[in-house]
């Protein structure tokens, strides 16, 4: 995985310096920075009606642009809301990539705020997925999560293992087990479908114990559909499970390989940020601990 970096230091004094030059009908306005253990972007609130959304690092710089593109052609096709770009801002002011002002969407990320009616949100992100798929993919940008399961095999999928096998966090044997089967999983053979390709805790809001909205498209794209049954894994429980699995509409081979998903996943992304970024390694450790006890069933 690749190294953070950003160009000058991303904070609320940057973000004033860019409202004012580019946008200067909402300079003045209160800017605080949203905490958050996303890797690609910084988050900042400006104001009470607006999100300020940066990107951190180079390989994140695309995803204004896509997302300025896409999200306004998406969101009326889709059961939950999502965000709504309502400026795009250019490299300048010492920052030297695109950059997004979006309508501010209120709700608590479900990691800080954990769903109190997860049935509701197996139904409303079941739907949410199938909705998402059914909207025309023509011309639609490839998404980095959009290929198939087996490249985890170049994502180090043998190494977490081992290393986390190694300390005893997981069983290597069984994990190796189940690599071996999703290895063996037969590919996505259909046209490429729309997915958000990113839909862990971090990036769903909640009111109320409730899903409200679905944040953060920077992984959006065309590709196979199966890392879009992830949040049966990171989010949901065995209970709830069938309830998503009814609601996104989705096969057996589809199903089959977002397990797959989120068993690797879940291994790489905990051995690689379990120092650095402790909230998005406990999100991988849930995710991974809920999919290998199916692969041994």
């Amino acid at each position: 995985m690749p190294s953070l970096k950003s160009p000058s230091p991303i904070d609320t004094a940057l973000v004033e310096r860019l409202i004012a030059a580019q946008f200067p009908e909402w300079a003045g306005l209160p800017v605080r920075e949203v905490d958050s253990a996303g890797t690609d972007n910084a988050m900042f609130r400006l104001g009470d009606e607006f999100a300020v959304r940066l990107p951190k690092a180079d390989w994140a710089a695309g995803q204004a642009a896509k997302e300025q593109r896409w999200l306004p052609h998406l969101a009326p096709h889709l059961p939950l809301p999502v965000p709504v770009p309502v400026g795009h801002g250019v490299p300048a002011e010492g920052f030297d990539r695109a950059w997004s002002v979006f309508g501010w969407l209120d709700g608590a990320d479900t990691f800080t705020a954990p769903l109190t009616d997860l049935a509701h949100a197996a139904v409303e992100l079941g739907r949410f997925g199938a909705a998402l798929r059914a909207v025309d993919a023509t011309g639609g940008p490839a998404s980095s999560r959009g290929g198939p399961v087996t490249a985890w095999e170049d994502g180090n999928m043998p190494g977490a293992i081992r290393a986390l096998g190694a300390d005893g966090t997981v069983d290597a044997k069984l994990a190796t087990a189940a690599w071996e089967e999703v290895l063996r999983l037969p590919q996505w053979q259909g046209a490429p479908v729309w997915i958000h390709g990113d839909l862990l805790p971090g990036n769903l809001l909640g009111r109320d114990g409730r899903i409200s909205a679905v944040i953060d498209f920077g992984g959006l794209g065309v590709g196979d559909p199966a890392c879009d049954t992830m949040p049966a894994w990171t989010l949901l429980t065995a209970e709830t499970r069938p309830l998503f699995r009814e609601a996104a509409q989705v096969d057996d081979a589809t199903w089959d390989r977002g397990r797959g998903w989120a068993l690797c996943w879940g291994l790489v992304t905990e051995a690689y940020y379990r120092v650095t970024n402790p909230v998005l390694a406990a999100v991988a450790h849930r995710t991974w601990s809920e999919a290998l006890p199916e692969f041994a069933a």
